[in-house]
């Protein structure tokens, strides 16, 4: 018995629908490969030359998929919607950041824009996360 139970339970589970750790968020999944992607991109050959942009981008990026993570691990929920707010002016850094990848680097131009509209995705899912939270307040 206990045994179909939890087998049910489990076959039941969708992390789209009810995320258990912060690895299951849509969100943090793709703010992560944006991650990746800018780092790849700052790796062009003119581009890695300019450290303070490469920096600068890099550190913005992380702090997306860092304040998405620990913005879901808290368990107060203004704390919560503070973190998301804080991932969510990240990711308006990442994507003025890519304006001037874009605007310096022709090179590298097109895998900017491509970026910036991954980025926006990033921004609508976790204003997504902010909403929800912000239901829950009320």
């Amino acid at each position: 018995m206990d045994f179909d139970f939890w087998r049910l339970r489990a076959s039941s589970y969708h992390p789209a629908m009810n995320p258990m750790t912060f690895e299951d968020l849509e969100s943090w999944q793709r703010a992560r490969i944006s991650v990746r992607k800018i780092y790849e991109l700052t790796r062009s050959a003119r581009l890695c030359r300019d450290f303070g942009i490469c920096n600068q981008i890099q550190r913005a990026s992380v702090s997306v998929m860092s304040n998405i993570a620990e913005g879901f691990e808290r368990t107060h929920l203004p704390e919560k919607i503070q973190f998301y707010n804080v991932a969510r002016g990240s990711i308006a850094e990442v994507r003025s950041l890519l304006y001037v990848v874009e605007d310096n680097f022709a090179n590298v131009a097109p895998a900017a824009k491509k970026l910036r509209d991954e980025i926006i995705t990033v921004g609508k899912l976790v204003s997504g996360l902010l909403r929800s939270t912000r239901q829950r307040t009320s």
